[in-house]
């Protein structure tokens, strides 16, 4: 899971159906947070809708952030759209208020796990899907996790950490600068009470500068397998063999956690859902190629989990 600072909308729609598409296009406001994109097979009685949620940063509903380009949740909604499966994908609010150049600071984790629920009970409000389905990827597994307890049908985590925010950032340190562990420690410590420090090396402060503090606070006490566990639906957790950022020990963690569970592992898939052949450099270079397909079976076996 790579980590970021904290840069870390009532129905307002328009139909636009392209020429030789297989669905319609919605763009909705659900509230002043919430600008997404609903995509409509073109058949009748659609019973099934995904909500699909994206992963840490200033996520938009394509998956694409200033410096990371993929497409990787738009290119999931239309393939599951066109295996007639209604999705809605949408915007986390951190990146209207980049578009406004309006930054609120004293956003926390709960801020995204909230509008992942408005959108939920909005869908659910409409009476018009049978079944509805959250797939959560990479920070937004543990956001939908949360979103979804009672409300839904099943749950997806694509690419989703088993470990709580403190030990996944304690973990990248004890790898790529273990000098640093030791404050490390020292300073989750302090999160751990509640409080805030300004005490820690200028070498972490992209972690720990004082406006990402409250934010990890709040995220950090979230343990994604025990919240799991207490899930009482059908889930599905999917990993990639070349994922560099979330473990396939971290997947079977996640399987372990729930009796419900199913867990596939794809070959060659990293973290952004495409397929790696090659080493280290091609994948990190993934990150910014929009031009690649999704990892062969991703669609397949989320589709397959929906229509079961």
């Amino acid at each position: 899971m790579k980590l970021y600072p904290l840069l870390l909308l009532a129905f307002l729609s328009a139909n636009v159906t392209g020429q030789d598409l297989n669905y319609s296009s919605q763009d909705l406001v659900i509230n002043r947070y919430i600008n997404g994109t609903l995509l409509i097979p073109n058949v009748d009685n659609v019973s099934n809708l995904a909500i699909i949620i994206g992963g840490s940063g200033p996520t938009d509903k394509d998956g694409n952030q200033n410096f990371q380009k993929t497409n990787n949740i738009k290119k999931l909604a239309v393939g599951l759209t066109n295996s007639n499966i209604t999705t809605f994908r949408f915007d986390k609010r951190i990146v209207k208020q980049i578009r406004e150049n309006n930054v609120n600071n004293a956003i926390i984790f709960d801020d995204f796990v909230s509008d992942a629920s408005t959108v939920i009970d909005y869908f659910k409000k409409q009476n018009k899907y049978k079944n509805i389905y959250v797939i959560g990827h990479d920070q937004g597994s543990l956001i939908g996790m949360l979103a979804a307890k009672d409300k839904i049908t099943g749950f997806i985590s694509l690419a989703g950490s088993a470990l709580s925010i403190d030990n996944v950032i304690l973990e990248q340190v004890e790898k790529t600068a273990p000098q640093f562990s030791p404050d490390t420690k020292r300073i989750f410590k302090i999160l751990k009470t509640g409080k805030t420090t300004t005490d820690y090396p200028v070498a972490l402060s992209s972690i720990f500068n004082i406006e990402t503090q409250r934010f990890i606070i709040n995220w950090m006490q979230y343990n994604p397998t025990a919240i799991l566990g207490t899930l009482e639906m059908p889930i599905l957790i999917i990993n990639g063999t070349k994922d560099l950022q979330v473990s396939e020990a971290e997947a079977k963690l996640l399987k372990e956690a729930s009796a419900q569970a199913e867990l596939k592992i794809i070959k060659d898939m990293n973290h952004v859902l495409v397929t790696i052949e090659g080493g280290d450099l091609e994948n990190s270079k993934s990150y910014n190629e929009s031009q690649r397909p999704l990892a062969k079976d991703l669609l397949e076996n989320i589709i397959s989990f929906i229509k079961k």
